[in-house]
């Protein structure tokens, strides 16, 4: 019979019959609760028809729950000493192509050229930003990304405001809703935070209209670097014009100067960023 990794005993056997040892540089965390794992892998919504690419695989702990619910899935895993374990876990699901590699790297588009797959995991805490923006910046894009994140990062991609530049990344490309937390004694070794189920439903199309989303989103950071201001000097600033000029096209754009930066929704930050980033010949 297969162990079982969810399981805290199995886990352990596993872990010491390929003399492994969880490394925290790679946010090794991994959930030992089978009715949570269970319920992560339900919540990912997937049919027996879907392509499915689950990051940061570990040892296979969600692979074996994700694996009888979709036609084929993917699991990358960029720790070479975890690879044998999770060929041995995900024995007997012919549908489960273990990869290993840096998902940072690996050539999603290639694995899954029409798009439209699902995207499943834990992951690193340390990563979530870098990942974000290489799953959703470019398409063919996934339908869904289901991951375990750190709570209070799964809260920033929620808001119902750009309340932070990682707000404005996600929320750009995806609907982003909590599905429900998880505590830090589910995993082992235990991290000093809890997590949340945070579930992505891509857009078709990105909420904002611009010519350069590598632009726009640093234009998001470097007003973001003045959080503690008003719109006005912040943006006064940046595009030296200073604060009154700045506040007069802020109030033609419907705007108040006064706003901090972390109260505009997207539509705001469209409107913002095309009145302070005309583009050539404007």
């Amino acid at each position: 019979m297969t162990a079982d990794p969810a399981d805290a005993d199995q886990l352990d056997s596993l872990l010491r019959r390929h003399r492994i040892g969880l490394q925290h540089r790679l946010g090794q965390n991994f959930l030992i609760h089978p009715a949570l794992r269970d319920a992560i892998a339900k919540a990912a919504g997937t049919t027996p028809e879907d392509e499915v690419l689950e990051v940061g695989a570990g040892v296979g702990t969600l692979t074996i729950a994700l694996a009888p619910l979709c036609r084929r899935l993917v699991a990358v895993e960029i720790d070479e000493r975890l690879i044998a374990a999770l060929r041995e876990v995900t024995a007997g699901h012919e549908n489960v192509e273990v990869v290993r590699a840096d998902v940072l790297r690996f050539d999603v588009p290639s694995a899954f050229p029409d798009g439209g797959e699902v995207i499943a995991g834990n992951i690193p805490y340390h990563l979530t930003g870098a990942l974000i923006r290489k799953l959703l910046d470019r398409p063919p894009r996934a339908r869904r990304l289901s991951l375990v994140v750190q709570k209070e990062v799964a809260e920033r991609w929620a808001a119902t405001t750009g309340a932070s530049l990682a707000t404005v990344a996600v929320q750009v490309f995806a609907e982003a809703r909590i599905a429900f937390t998880i505590p830090a004694e589910a995993f082992t070794p235990q991290p000093r935070v809890d997590s949340a189920l945070v579930m992505l439903d891509v857009r078709p199309e990105p909420a904002v209209r611009v010519d350069d989303f590598d632009g726009f989103f640093r234009f998001v950071e470097s007003v973001f670097q003045f959080r503690r201001k008003q719109l006005g000097g912040a943006l006064g600033r940046l595009a030296g014009m200073g604060s009154e000029a700045a506040g007069r096209r802020l109030r033609g754009l419907g705007v108040d100067p006064a706003r901090r930066p972390q109260t505009l929704d997207l539509a705001d930050w469209e409107a913002v960023y095309h009145a302070f980033n005309p583009p050539p010949g404007r």
